[in-house]
């Protein structure tokens, strides 16, 4: 099952992502707080916003700008590319909670033939076709 500490701030499911996924130089999610985290984690802005870190439950929800112009950009990247919508994901949260929400996520991801998570990226489970 999907832990809640690889939702990202922005909404992203971590453990659905390609740097997660690989088994080489694997980023450990963007909660992670290692220090040689991805360098796209890192650097984050979203991640880094004073905002998010210092409200309530560290989501983008939180904020009274919400959604700001580098969130509307990665949501539209996102939905456009790789059929997911951070915003969605996000109003799924605070409406419904981190349990359904996460229940959710893993039915729509796991691959009917191995059982691993299918890489929003790629389209596909890396497990069965790397």
């Amino acid at each position: 099952m999907i832990q809640p500490d690889l939702i990202a701030p922005c909404g992203m499911n971590c453990a659905l992502c390609q740097a997660f996924q690989r088994p080489k130089n694997k980023c450990l999610g963007c909660r992670d707080k290692t220090p040689k985290n991805a360098k796209s984690c890192e650097n984050c802005f979203i991640k880094n916003c004073e905002t998010i870190r210092t409200s309530p439950a560290h989501f983008c929800y939180d904020c009274p700008d919400m959604p700001c112009k580098k969130l509307k950009h990665l949501d539209t990247r996102y939905r456009t590319k790789y059929a997911m919508s951070m915003l969605d994901n996000l109003n799924e949260i605070k409406e419904k909670g981190m349990d359904s929400f996460l229940k959710s996520q893993t039915a729509k991801y796991t691959c009917p033939t191995c059982g691993g998570l299918i890489c929003v990226h790629k389209g596909r489970c890396l497990t069965c076709e790397p």
